[in-house]
C-alpha cells in the first residue's frame, strides 16, 4: 500500500523530509478495525513528532485525524461493521493514517457524519474531543442547565479553538471571548458563534475591562502557553478554572492561581488511547455525540483548505502551513 513517512528528523524544508513509500497492508487483531483511509487532516503534533527525533529502525508514518471505510475488523470489535464509514483521530505510539490502510482501535473510533464528506471529517476527530474533553471532563461545564459565566478561549482560530466556540456557544450559556490577531481570523471566530473576539498581541485584561465584563471564570489555553501562562493566572476569576493542552516547555509559576484558590487542568486527547483507561470508549461515544451534533446543523466542518492528494510533496506543503501557525481552522488531504 501507498504510505508517506519520515526516516530522519529534518526541517521540512528539506526535499526528504517527509517520503513516498509502499508497506504491506496490516492485518486486524483484537479491538482493531482495518480502515481504508480516504482523507486527513494535518495538526500540530505531526510536525512536533516529525521534528522530534529519528524513528526508531523503521520508515514512521504520522497523521492523527482520518476519515474512511471499514475493510475489515478484529475479533473483539462490536461497534462497527465493515462497510462503515468512520472517523477518528488514532494514536501516536501505531502507525498514523498518511497511508491507504489504517489499523485503528475501535473504542476510539466514531460513525462519520453523514452530513459530511470524508475531508469535510477528516478535519473534525483530534480537535473535537480535545475541545469536548476540555470543557466537559475537565471543566465539567454542565450542557443541560444554564451556567452564567465567561469562557476566555486563548488561540480562538485553529483547529481546537474553532471547534472549542463552536462547542461552548451551541452547548453552554457561557459569554464567549475568543483571541484572534488578523482581520479573517477575527471575522472566523464570529462566524463560529464567539460573542466578542481581542487580540492576544495586546493586553488582554485592558480589552476585557473595556468590553464591560468580569474576569473569565475559565480560561482555555489553545496555544502558545510559554507567552500567556503567567498572565492568564493573573487574568483569572477567584476560584475559576485554567486549561492547557500544550506540554509546558520548563518550570511554571502557579502562585497566582494558588492565591486565587485557582485549578489547573491538563488535557492530552491521546491519553485514553495510550494507555487504555477505564473511559477509553468515551472517545467512541463524544465523536457519536459530535457526528449527530453536525448532522442536525448544530455544529459544522473546520476544514477551510484541501490540500489534494495524500503524498509526501502536499504533506510537505501542509506542514510548513502548520508549522508557520497560519493556518485558520483545517488542512486536509484527500486520496491516493
Amino acid at each position: 500500500m501507498k504510505a508517506v513517512a519520515f526516516t530522519h528528523s529534518k526541517p521540512i524544508t528539506e526535499f526528504d523530509a517527509l517520503l513516498d513509500i509502499e508497506l504491506p497492508v496490516p492485518e486486524p487483531r483484537h479491538h482493531d478495525l482495518l480502515v481504508e483511509v480516504k482523507a486527513v487532516s494535518v495538526n500540530p503534533v505531526d510536525t512536533k513528532i516529525r521534528r522530534s527525533g529519528e524513528p526508531l529502525g523503521e520508515p514512521r508514518v504520522l497523521g492523527f485525524d482520518c476519515a474512511g471505510i471499514v475493510r475489515g475488523i478484529g475479533p473483539e470489535v462490536h461497534n462497527f461493521a465493515i462497510g462503515d464509514e468512520v472517523y477518528y483521530a488514532g494514536v501516536p505510539d501505531r502507525p498514523g493514517a498518511n497511508a491507504e490502510y489504517h489499523l485503528v482501535d475501535d473504542r476510539i473510533v466514531g460513525h462519520k457524519p453523514r452530513s459530511l464528506t470524508f475531508a469535510e471529517a477528516a478535519a473534525l476527530p483530534l480537535t473535537s474531543l480535545t475541545a469536548w474533553e476540555m470543557l466537559f471532563d475537565r471543566f465539567r461545564i454542565p450542557r443541560d442547565q444554564t451556567v452564567n459565566g465567561t469562557l476566555l478561549i486563548v488561540g480562538g482560530a485553529g483547529g481546537v479553538g474553532s471547534m472549542a466556540i463552536q462547542l461552548a456557544a451551541q452547548l453552554t450559556d457561557l459569554t464567549i471571548i475568543a483571541t484572534a490577531s488578523r482581520e479573517e481570523t477575527t471575522d472566523w471566530c464570529r462566524k463560529l458563534g464567539a460573542h466578542h473576539v481581542i487580540n492576544h498581541h495586546h493586553d488582554m485584561a485592558a480589552q476585557i475591562e473595556r468590553l464591560g465584563l468580569e474576569a473569565p471564570e475559565y480560561i482555555f489555553l489553545v496555544t502558545h502557553e510559554r507567552l500567556h501562562f503567567k498572565k492568564m493566572t493573573e487574568l483569572l476569576a477567584p476560584e475559576g478554572a485554567m486549561g492547557i493542552i500544550e506540554s509546558a516547555a520548563g518550570p511554571v509559576d502557579i502562585s497566582a492561581l494558588m492565591k486565587k484558590c485557582g485549578t489547573l487542568h491538563t488535557e492530552f486527547m491521546f491519553a485514553r488511547g495510550l494507555l487504555k483507561t477505564p473511559t477509553i470508549s468515551a472517545q467512541h461515544r463524544t465523536l457519536e455525540a459530535i457526528a449527530h451534533l453536525v448532522d442536525n446543523g448544530t455544529l459544522k466542518t473546520t476544514m477551510t483548505e484541501n490540500f489534494g492528494t495524500i503524498n509526501a510533496a502536499n504533506l510537505k506543503r501542509a506542514h510548513e502551513a502548520v508549522e508557520a501557525s497560519s493556518v485558520r481552522g483545517k488542512i486536509v488531504l484527500e486520496g491516493f
